[in-house]
This record gives structure tokens, C-alpha cells and sequence, in this order.
């Protein structure tokens, strides 16, 4: 039986779609329908079906499923642990958007310069969904937020970046009262599922603002874009990219002191690949200290 076609049984069922499942794998729908059709006759049961839009396990399917998460963690880290001494083999990196925007490129050029043995799979998510994969093992490393609740002790953290949250406006107002700001012009808000919308919607809250809310997004980007356009203000976290190096933007700090957003790098004690997330910590230092 091939660990490939389970690993890619569970990305169908964890994302509900075989089209889904074939875009983060790099390979066709009707490749990955192949492999499970495959996987069906090896077995001699039906492992999916479809309901509606989505694809769910079967009842049989389910108990495949619960087995088949430990089968693959087993095979990976067996070949982890095989390729440990030569620092090869794959690397899997969840991640943060907003990271991918800012400082996570330059580690990566610098850890790929470091250790070119080794395979990086990058997988993006929120901080939520990035900590449930490194639960299930779907992930060897998480660059995500802290956690808002106390971490296992079987977990380490890593701090890579405080990112202070400001008020984004046209550069025409580069001199305004934040505050004021935030009042009177139409408000484009950063999505509240997301830890840094959370905290800018706690900022309000503290400061007994009702902002003239424009529309909600999730992107940091898209609303660097809008500001840039004149459509509104924000407030949110200063990832710092360099993408918005060519946009009007002015960044005002709060006069109210609030925490900043914290991201960092998150794994478990207990990985195989601790060496090479090691390596993956020292390329970051490396790169934050210039």
C-alpha cells in the first residue's frame, strides 16, 4: 500500500474535495481520484462519497481515516529519522500569510542556501489551523501566533517578530490624530478570526471607538491596497513587507499602549526533524539580526 495515496486520502477528507486536495499536492483531480479508487480496491470498501459539493469518508472510510493519520506520521518519521544524520529529506513548514509577506522569504533563501539537501513543502493557514496540523502531524513546523492559551509542555516556541498594531492611512494623514482618524474616516476592517483582527477589535473596544465600518478582509495586502486608493483607514499589525514600499501609506502608533502581535515558530519537542528546525531557528536569527 502506498503512504502517498493515504496522505492524500486525508488532505481529501480534511478539505472536503478532491480538486482541493490535488491544488496543495501539485497534481490533478482525477490523479488523486486514481490513487483513492486504488485505495478502494486494495481494501475492498468504498472509502468516499460525495454529499452535496463535498466529499466525506464513509463508515468505512472513517475507520480508514483514524488508522491511516498514525500509518503516515509512523512512515514520516521513520524517514526522518533515516535521513536525520545528513540533514536531507522534507521539511514541512506551515505558515502565517502575513509571514510569507514579510520576513519569511529571506529565511527561507537563507535556509535553502544552508542546507540545499533538504526539501521545503510550505503549506499556509491561519494560526488556528497551522496548530491543529502540527497536532496531527500533517506539519513538522508551524510559523504561526502564539497561541492564546498555554502551550503543552511538549511543544517549543520560538519568538521571530513583535509586530506593533497601528493605524494604516493615506499618507496625507501622516499627521492626523489616530484616534480622530479612526472616528471619522470610513473604516476597513482586519478580518476578527484572524489574532491580529482580534487585538485591533479588543484596541476599539478599550478605546470606545465606533469606527464607520467600510467592509471586513482578511488580506493585510488587499487593505494596503484600499488605503492607498483613499478608500479608508485601518488598523492593524505592521508586518513590515516590502511589497507596500511603492503605496502612499501612513503608519500612525496608537496612543493607548496595547500588546504587540507576536509570531514566532512553533514545534513539538518529540520531532524527528528537530535538527533541521534548528537549522530553520538559526537562518531566522541570522536573517532578523541584519
Amino acid at each position: 500500500m502506498d503512504t502517498g495515496f493515504l496522505s492524500n486520502l486525508l488532505l481529501v477528507v480534511e478539505s472536503g474535495s478532491m480538486a482541493e486536495a490535488a491544488r496543495r499536492v501539485g497534481v490533478t483531480p482525477a490523479a488523486i481520484a486514481q490513487q483513492i479508487q486504488a485505495l478502494e480496491r486494495e481494501l475492498g470498501v468504498a472509502l468516499v462519497m460525495r454529499a452535496g459539493r463535498t466529499v466525506i469518508p464513509t463508515e468505512a472510510g472513517q475507520r480508514v481515516v483514524e488508522r491511516a493519520r498514525s500509518l503516515v506520521r509512523g512512515f514520516d518519521e521513520l524517514k526522518a529519522l533515516a535521513q536525520e544524520q545528513e540533514m536531507g529529506g522534507e521539511l514541512r513548514v506551515g505558515t502565517i500569510t502575513s509571514a510569507l509577506l514579510s520576513v519569511l522569504p529571506d529565511v527561507l533563501a537563507r535556509f535553502a542556501a544552508a542546507f540545499p539537501q533538504v526539501k521545503l513543502l510550505i503549506r499556509a493557514g491561519t494560526s488556528t489551523e497551522l496548530f491543529e496540523a502540527l497536532q496531527r502531524g500533517e506539519v513538522d513546523v508551524a510559523i504561526c501566533l502564539h497561541p492564546a492559551f498555554a502551550l503543552p509542555k511538549s511543544y517549543d516556541w520560538h519568538l521571530l517578530r513583535e509586530e506593533p498594531i497601528v493605524v494604516l492611512a493615506p499618507a496625507r494623514f501622516a499627521r492626523a490624530d489616530p484616534h480622530e482618524l479612526l472616528r471619522r474616516e470610513p473604516f476597513i476592517r482586519y478580518d476578527r478570526a484572524l489574532g491580529g483582527g482580534k487585538q485591533a477589535d479588543q484596541y476599539l473596544r478599550r478605546a470606545k471607538i465606533a469606527p464607520r465600518e467600510l467592509f471586513e478582509l482578511n488580506s493585510l495586502m488587499a487593505i494596503a491596497l484600499m488605503v492607498d486608493r483613499g478608500l479608508g483607514v485601518s488598523l492593524v499589525p505592521d508586518i513590515g513587507t516590502p511589497l507596500t514600499k511603492g503605496l502612499r501609506l501612513a503608519r500612525l502608533p496608537l496612543p493607548e499602549e496595547t500588546e504587540p502581535r507576536r509570531f514566532g515558530i512553533l514545534w513539538s519537542r518529540a520531532s524527528t526533524r528537530s535538527r533541521v528546525i534548528g537549522g530553520m531557528i538559526e537562518c531566522s536569527a541570522e536573517v532578523l539580526r541584519r
